[in-house]
């Protein structure tokens, strides 16, 4: 996986009939979450803050152009950014830490909203 690559090896499973432009539109709008996620973690936000669970909402929201995950299937998804996988390398390179924060910030949305 290219550091290019947010999404991840996986991308390619979802993106086959996305036009560049909009595959680098979605590249964009993954970064500023991502980005946002990381500026919540390093201001010492608690993920169940109503500010970081709209970001949770705006993740899902964005992964659901792709996918609808199920409650199950949207917490295993998280399960991948704390486990060793391409999206925990992903969520470390941004800030270290991440990936755990964004998976208890998942964990708290979903079984609340799904």
């Amino acid at each position: 996986m290219s550091n290019s690559d947010p999404l991840g090896i996986h991308a390619g499973q979802y993106q086959n009939n996305y036009t560049e432009q909009q595959t680098n539109q979605f590249t964009l709008e993954f970064s500023e979450i991502t980005k946002s996620f990381a500026e919540a973690m390093n201001q010492g936000i608690n993920p169940a803050n109503p500010e970081v669970q709209e970001l949770v909402k705006k993740h899902y929201d964005f992964v659901s152009k792709f996918w609808t995950p199920s409650k199950e299937a949207y917490k295993s998804l998280a399960m991948s950014y704390i486990l060793p996988s391409p999206y925990k390398e992903t969520y470390e390179a941004v800030a270290i830490g991440l990936g755990k924060y964004h998976y208890d910030a998942i964990q708290i949305w979903a079984e609340k909203n799904l």
